[in-house]
């Protein structure tokens, strides 16, 4: 009797809380690889976490504080062994996008607003693990995904260059905020550019120098140093100031309703966003490690997450790329690395919260713009120009729609470029004419296999998508005009089924309309393959037999043509 929960919570844990169950199952010889590993995700995260606070626009506590609990509730929710959650600098970015134009200048409102959209955003993950709407990680192409993050790191660039001489920079992108940069110099707070410019060195040379210690973490504590031993917060450094000890209280966030329907856009644009770049750091670490990830259920670790940040009174997050390879290189094998690393950082704001005052503005401006750098992928742009200037279209065009609209409107003019680069291919695939290659089972098309042979009277066609309403009209054309260069001579056209693996109605018509044509030409219509789903559709559907002839593949389709041919000339002999 008593063993029977056991059995029980067996079969509904995993799919329930993945990762509690791995932790439940834990093996004692992956523990020195994920302290290591904790403790090192935690050194890269206490800097991150406050840096991206700020670019965010909050005070630099509740960066920490959506390090701690989103990490652990992803650690017992998520399908990963190694991903770690929290504070991205792409997401940040879109929530001041989103929220900068609603909360006025109000820091209680801009805080409030963010709660709530870090909990609807939630929400929304959680809604679409439930419709299995992880195949949305797979939407956003990646060069398109690639172009939209490198204007999200152009824009975090612009917005940064200010704070390292302490001036103002209002112009909008990276060249016109540059050149106002420059024109400023008579107005530069030199000790303030002093601090920034030491920052960035030992961000640029420690991991050269020193590879072993995280740079931002290192950095962040030079800075802070050189602020405390001259006084520089006297002489007119801006510094975060003091940071307030404790864990964060846990309470419902205080929703705005009267403003949720202006915020339903941008949290299912960081939904969609979050999601997509998450699967992407998850993906990679899972495949280098041999084991597979749920994305349904990742929809919804990232959604519990999220929920986690707003009862925190933080922010939205994502998965963060570095601070997962971080814990990959330290040796974290487990869901328990993400554990120790909340438990460092939560440590931290216990007992050592009194040296981050510390911490100047400028060298957090320099931590990121190292990040808003590292998300710039420019070898990626250099391959798709190699590979396809169509794709590397695609990317500029994401890239111009951030720097050009703003990150938040930036989302629908990814979704659309995604829209129109799926109708693209959908609706204009490539129609192969075939022919048998001497060696080489089945039949190929004939632009890759010129030698490939052919039969007079007999073409043979393969239409490569399914075939629904947005590329019935471009089917018909492009057989009745592979049949037009055929000659009057053709009497059979044989159409490859397998690759469509739809058809609507609309299709369905197309054929007709096709078969129409090719009878009243005196042309022989044949289908080989999918025969018995082809039997079986017609027969549910109750449609009437028609002159078409059906194989079930090619090979046999081919034949019967022969043979038939054979015949003819047997007869007219």
């Amino acid at each position: 009797m008593g063993k029977a929960p056991r059995r029980n919570s067996s079969r509904w844990l995993p799919r329930l809380a993945p990762g509690l169950a791995a932790l439940l199952a834990y093996r004692r010889g992956d523990l020195p690889g994920d302290l290591v590993a904790g403790v090192s995700v935690a050194a890269v995260a206490l800097p991150v976490g406050i840096a991206y606070a700020q670019l965010a626009g909050f005070s630099p506590v509740v960066g920490l504080y959506a390090s701690i609990l989103p990490l652990l509730v992803y650690a017992l929710f998520g399908t990963s062994r190694q991903l770690i959650v929290g504070p991205d600098a792409a997401t940040c970015a879109l929530i001041a996008s989103a929220l900068v134009p609603l909360a006025g200048g109000d820091s209680e409102r801009y805080l409030s607003l963010s709660v709530a959209l870090a909990g609807l955003t939630g929400v929304f993950c959680i809604l679409a693990s439930f419709i299995r709407l992880g195949a949305l990680a797979d939407f956003l192409s990646k060069p398109i995904l690639v172009g939209f993050l490198n204007g999200i790191s152009l824009h975090i660039l612009a917005g940064q260059l200010g704070k390292l001489a302490a001036v103002p920079v209002t112009a909008p992108g990276v060249v016109p905020a540059t050149l106002q940069l420059l024109e400023q110099y008579a107005d530069y707070h030199w000790p303030t550019l002093l601090v920034g410019l030491t920052a960035f060195a030992v961000l640029l040379l420690s991991p050269r120098l020193l590879p072993r210690l995280p740079a931002a973490l290192l950095a962040l504590v030079v800075a802070a140093a050189l602020v405390a031993v001259f006084g520089l917060d006297q002489r007119g450094v801006a510094v975060i100031g003091a940071v307030p000890a404790g864990l964060p209280e846990l309470k419902l966030p205080d929703v705005p309703w009267h403003q949720v329907d202006e915020l339903v856009a941008a949290a299912l644009g960081l939904a969609l966003v979050s999601f997509s770049s998450m699967m992407l750091t998850a993906r990679s670490f899972a495949a280098k490690n041999h084991y597979e990830i749920d994305a349904d259920r990742e929809f919804a670790a990232l959604g519990a997450a999220n929920l986690a940040a707003a009862l925190t009174q933080s922010f939205a997050i994502s998965g963060a790329d570095s601070r997962t390879a971080m814990s990959d290189a330290a040796g974290g094998r487990t869901q328990l690395a993400g554990v120790i690393a909340a438990l460092s950082i939560a440590a931290v704001l216990l007992f050592l919260s009194e040296p981050l005052r510390f911490v100047p503005i400028a060298a957090l401006a320099a931590v990121l713009i190292i990040a808003s750098l590292s998300l710039l992928d420019v070898r990626s742009l250099v391959l798709l120009l190699r590979f396809s200037r169509i794709e590397f279209a695609f990317a500029m065009l994401a890239t111009l729609g951030v720097v050009w609209v703003g990150a938040i409107k930036a989302i629908l003019v990814v979704l659309i470029l995604s829209l129109i680069r799926f109708v693209m291919l959908s609706s204009r695939p490539r129609v192969d004419v075939l022919g048998k290659v001497a060696g080489i089972s089945g039949f190929h098309h004939l632009a890759n296999h010129p030698e490939a042979t052919t039969w007079p009277g007999l073409l043979l066609l393969r239409f490569n998508a399914p075939l629904v309403f947005f590329n019935a009209n471009y089917f018909k054309q492009q057989v009745e005009r592979a049949v037009e260069r055929a000659g009057d001579g053709l009497h059979w056209l044989v159409l490859d089924a397998m690759p469509i693996t739809q058809m609507d109605v609309t299709g369905y018509f197309a054929v007709e309309e096709l078969r129409a044509t090719l009878r009243r030409k005196g042309i022989q219509l044949a289908v080989a393959g999918r025969y018995q789903e082809i039997m079986a559709w017609r027969k549910a559907h109750a449609l009437d037999n028609d002159d078409t002839l059906y194989f079930p593949t090619m090979r046999k389709a081919v034949k019967a043509f022969l043979e038939r041919q054979a015949g003819g000339e047997a007869g007219q002999g």
